[in-house]
């Protein structure tokens, strides 16, 4: 039994993904963490600048620039150089991503972003709030406008976590002797495409796309050792399929 709510996408390599969305709860609790970073920052400003430059006009008016580009700039940056993951985000295994689940770029995350203004109206984040509990995938206005999502993380289990090695680790490749004629172009082309794009991917994506892959494929291929699986055995079959081409 599932309680919580669950969309799903169809990847480009063929792998309907299942992602778990943030509900109100999670993301209150997110929001809380952030805001008491947000906080410090701000006294901070205000503390550092009174002491540097004193009580006049002018620190007034650059605390207040200061704090505003803070602020501002606070969900944006985390967004986009921390995968979607503001501190808050992070600690409750929040992501926000897009609606086909690709990372948010600065555009995506400026507009959910400028939003949060109308989804604070009228007070107490009750426009958001609404929002989230009526749309159908638990989306904010500004991740409607936007085209986001916020997800829950899921941690992959633990045999189809990857190291981040090189392909073909050993002088000697085990793909050698693997027969990989029953993988069509069509199945190699969607591996070839996942290992392009897998560092785009949030953990629990990655994990759930190798594994369905690689369980799909594993018995089309004779010759692979009970060791090799996942990404590596994903990174091997690209590999060895392209040796014989």
């Amino acid at each position: 039994m599932q309680y919580e709510d669950r969309i799903t996408i169809a990847t480009p390599e063929g792998v309907n993904l299942e992602l778990a969305l943030a509900g109100v709860g999670s993301r209150f609790a997110s929001a809380i963490v952030d805001f008491v970073i947000q906080a410090a920052l701000l006294i901070a400003i205000f503390v550092g600048g009174v002491v540097v430059f004193g009580e006049g006009g002018f620190t007034i008016a650059a605390i207040t620039v200061t704090s505003f580009l803070v602020l501002a700039a606070y969900d944006i940056l985390f967004e986009v150089f921390a995968s979607g993951r503001t501190p808050g985000k992070g600690l409750n295994g929040l992501r926000v991503v897009r609606t086909d689940g690709s990372p948010v770029g600065f555009f995506t995350s400026a507009v959910r972003n400028v939003l949060r203004l109308v989804d604070f109206l009228p007070s107490g984040y009750l426009v958001g709030i609404v929002s989230i509990l009526v749309s159908r995938k638990n989306q904010r206005l500004g991740d409607l406008a936007a085209g986001t999502l916020v997800v829950r993380e899921r941690r992959p289990a633990t045999r189809w976590q990857q190291s981040s090695a090189p392909w073909l680790q050993s002088p000697v490749a085990q793909w050698v002797s693997w027969d990989v004629s029953a993988v069509t172009v069509a199945e190699v082309a969607a591996v070839r495409r996942f290992l392009a794009r897998r560092d785009e991917l949030t953990q629990g994506a990655r994990a759930q796309i190798a594994q369905e892959l690689a369980e799909g494929l594993r018995p089309k291929v004779a010759g692979v050792p009970d060791t090799i699986y996942g990404e590596t055995f994903l990174e091997q079959l690209a590999v060895a399929k392209a040796a014989r081409s």
